[in-house]
Formats: C-alpha cells, structure tokens, sequence
C-alpha cells in the first residue's frame, strides 16, 4: 500500500510539473480531486500488474521510442516470457512534441530497466527519474552510450533556422549546442546500442545474461550485414545528393555512407510553412543537380515538396518518402514492422533517390 501511494504521489507530483496551470483554484481543486481518484485506479490496476509479473518472475523494461523497443524485442528474443516490454510514444505522437501521461510516470517509476534517448525532447526525464522507486533501475541514455559519435545539429545552406523565441537567450551567453537525437537512424549507432541494451538487462537478470549477449551479437550481425547493402549501393550511385522538402533527420545516415543533403528544416523543427527564399532555393538545386527525386519523411502532408518540384524548369521530379520511425506504433508492430524492415525499405528508397 505504501508503495502505491509513493506512486500516486508522484505521479501526481510529475504531471503538475510537466502541465501548464490557467485554472481557478475551484476547478483546480476539482480536476485534482478526479486525477487523484483517476491515479488511485490506475495505481491499483498497476500495483495488480506489478504482483503478477512478480509471481511470473519478469523484469520490466520501459523504452521511448519504437527502435529501443524492437531493439530490446531482439536481445531478449526467447526469454520474452520473462520480460514485460513498454513503448511508451505508442499514439503516433513523435518525439519532439510527446509529454508523459501519470500512467506512464508510474511505468517509468517501478520498472527495472528505462530506456530513453536523452535529447533536448527528453528533458522532462530528469524529472521522471527522480521520482523513481526502484533505486536499482538500470537507466539507459542513447546520447551518453554514443558519446563522441553525438553530433550537433546542423544548418546546411538554404535550410530554415528556427528562430530563438524572444527572452530565450541572454546577451553574452553562449548559445546553448543542440545535439541531433535521430541517433538511431545510423546502423553503426544501433550496434553500439544493443551492446549496452545487452549489458544492462544483463545487471538486470544475470541469470540470462550469456542469452543476452547472444542474442545481441545474433542481431548485431544483421545490422553489420544491412550495413554493406548501404555501403554498396551508396559507393555505386552516380548521384551523392539528397534533396528533402521537410525536416531532416537523416543526418547520421548520410555522414555514415558519405552522402551530402539540403533540406527545408532540421530534424527537430517544429515549422510546417517554408519560405519563398527557401522554396526558391531548394528548386534551384534540383535544377542545378538534374536531380529526379525530391525528398519527404513520413506523414500526410508532402505540400513543401510538390510546391519544389512545381517550381523546377521540367516539373518531373518524384516525391519519394524515407521514414524516420518517429510515428510507428504498436500496431505497426503487429503489422509486422521492425527497425530492420523500416532501414531495409529505406535503402530501397534510397536506391531509387540516388540514380
């Protein structure tokens, strides 16, 4: 019972921390009064939860995002019956504009083993983790494992930067590095991953630890393997260009196999509306390369990359999509989707792209 109320508390605690209040203190104390009666349930659905992986002996593992997630899947492979698996961006909802749910600090609080990115979009973690009962959770943070493979953002020629909202920076500061969080979009970046993925569930259930390893290295080959496709393709093609009427958040995967970019924005940015200057730009370059393609990511809404290629001299271009991983979802999951199909349907894309 005591711990279920540290985890009401907290979450409770958690959630006021990441929401904005507007509220009159009545209908503040009102919303208050259901969330804690909404927590107190989910509290005993979790703590109900919690007993039967228990009695069944497994570890629980809490992961951001869908490629720790598939990671994870493959390292523990047989041993699944022992492990509970989270996804916790599982709506569609990308990375940079997710924020958690109560439910979700709960999962994060008890788990064994969190796996996050570490980006400026996971800065509400700090907070999450200090709320944390479990004081021998195993945390893993993709940026501090890559380390000096980290690299910064980066504003090529003809791309939007955002601008720093007013009262951001402070005259004589030095401007804040933004690092690129598409860290695993790199296969190089996913080797040394699922090496420190395999060492943490390890600490976490040392009695499968050599399954662990095993299974890591398994995976690790198909990586590797997947690794020389690209590196083949990529040495062979006469075009080394990739021109992106969208964010780009390929930046790891065109360093690891020499290719050069120009894109609309970068990986992070929140902008939906390109400029003239930068439409005007980017159609030039096609023109200037002969290129055949015109680039997106994932989603709906390819309206900056039909207005490129409607300002081109011969309006002929394809609209080809690579896919990020920031939207996929559980059910995707169950559709079949891994990391290793989405990068193999990449390189497909990325043959055609770069003829």
């Amino acid at each position: 019972m005591k711990k279920k109320l540290a985890l009401v508390m907290a979450a409770i605690l958690a959630v006021c921390t990441f929401t904005a209040c507007g509220n009159s203190s009545a209908t503040a104390d009102s919303e208050t009064q259901g969330t804690l009666a909404k927590l107190d349930s989910e509290a005993a659905a979790q703590e109900r939860s919690e007993a039967e992986a228990s009695s069944e002996g497994k570890i629980s593992i809490v992961t951001t995002i869908f490629p720790e997630y598939d990671w994870v899947k493959n390292i523990v492979g047989d041993a699944k019956d022992k492990a509970e698996i989270t996804m916790l961006l599982d709506n569609g909802v990308d990375l940079h504009s997710y924020q958690p749910t109560a439910d979700d600090i709960m999962k994060i609080a008890s788990c064994d083993m969190f796996i996050y990115v570490g980006g400026e979009s996971d800065e509400w973690v700090d907070d999450a983790l200090k709320e944390a009962v479990n004081k021998d959770m195993v945390v893993i943070n993709l940026l501090d494992v890559l380390g000096g493979n980290v690299k910064e953002e980066e504003v090529v020629e003809g791309m939007e930067a955002e601008e720093e909202e007013e009262g951001e920076e402070t005259e004589g500061e030095e401007e804040e590095v933004e690092y690129d969080e598409h860290v695993w979009l790199s296969l190089t970046n996913a080797s040394l991953i699922c090496d420190a993925i395999a060492d943490g569930l390890s600490k976490v259930d040392a009695d499968n630890a050599a399954t662990y390893t095993e299974n890591a290295n398994a995976y690790k080959q198909k990586l590797n393997s997947l690794d020389g496709e690209y590196k083949s393709v990529t040495s062979a093609a006469a075009n080394k260009t990739l021109l992106f009427g969208d964010r780009f958040p390929f930046r790891y995967l065109v360093d690891d196999y020499g290719l050069d970019y120009y894109a609309a924005f970068v990986g992070c940015s929140a902008e939906t509306e390109a400029s003239f200057e930068t439409i005007a730009f980017l159609s030039g370059k096609v023109d200037e390369l002969g290129l055949k393609s015109i680039m997106t990511i994932e989603g709906p809404d390819k309206k900056i990359a039909e207005t490129i290629k409607n300002n081109t001299k011969t309006k002929d271009q394809n609209i080809l999509t690579m896919d990020s991983m920031q939207a996929t979802t559980s059910q995707d999951v169950a559709n079949g989707t891994t990391y290793l199909s989405v990068m193999q349907a990449n390189l497909d894309v990325l043959k055609e792209a770069l003829q």
